[in-house]
């Protein structure tokens, strides 16, 4: 589920964006998961379609997602995926971040551990 912060000074498309860039480095969208369609998501976020039709749009220009005539909108996969080693491993690391994140560990505590070498804390 996407969740909007209209405190946010971003954009919503671009919260939308983020979200669904989220989703897909934690492996909760796959690779070929069809997309909610525009009009689907919202009514679900009660926003202007031309929002979602903007978000999806960067997202396509992005490589996040793929847009079929007809069908709807995809997961493509995470662009630049295999490219180069330590993208693999980034990569990886983004969708760590997403998942302690989605539990609840804050960015703050993620970037002290980074900073001080992830060692144990306890």
């Amino acid at each position: 589920m996407i969740n909007l912060d209209y405190r946010d000074a971003r954009p919503i498309y671009l919260q939308i964006c983020d979200g669904y860039r989220r989703q897909i480095l934690a492996g909760i969208l796959r690779q070929g998961d069809r997309m909610p369609s525009v009009r689907e998501l919202a009514t679900q976020l009660a926003i202007n379609p031309n929002t979602i039709q903007r978000a999806y749009r960067e997202l396509e220009l992005q490589g996040w997602v793929v847009s079929v005539p007809g069908k709807g909108s995809f997961v493509s996969g995470v662009p630049g995926d295999g490219e180069d080693p330590s993208g693999k491993l980034l990569q990886e690391f983004d969708k760590l971040c997403a998942r302690l994140a989605a539990l609840g560990v804050s960015r703050q505590t993620l970037i002290r551990r980074m900073e001080e070498g992830g060692e144990d804390h306890a």
